[in-house]
């Protein structure tokens, strides 16, 4: 399987949702059992509630800060973040260009810490 960003990016914005009034700023690529690749670009702010599932970011564009819980890092091109089912995070100050591959996978509630 295989997807490009600049594929994906012919569909953002999506549908219009509650969350989301001026379309979604996501769009899924690739499904595989419990795995979906989805391209994540924001614009003027970043609504996300916490999600069910484990979550990877790799940023492919752009800047940002993202929260995570209390945490702020810097994002940059070739970062890549991990996010826990349930953890609140968003991503803010973000340039007109950020985008990043998200990964969602797993069980909901998120895979168990190894002992």
């Amino acid at each position: 399987m295989k997807i490009s960003a600049n594929k994906l990016l012919q569909q953002i914005p999506g549908a219009i949702t509650e969350n989301w009034p001026m379309g979604e700023r996501f769009a899924r690529g690739l499904n595989h059992g419990s795995m979906s690749v989805e391209l994540y670009a924001p614009q003027n702010e970043d609504p996300q509630k916490p999600h069910d599932q484990d979550e990877l970011y790799f940023i492919i564009e752009g800047s940002s800060l993202l929260l995570i819980e209390d945490s702020e890092f810097e994002c940059a091109p070739g970062d890549a973040f991990f996010v826990k089912a349930g953890q609140a995070h968003h991503f803010f100050k973000f340039s007109e260009d950020f985008k990043t591959w998200v990964v969602f996978w797993g069980p909901m509630g998120g895979e168990a810490d190894l002992p």
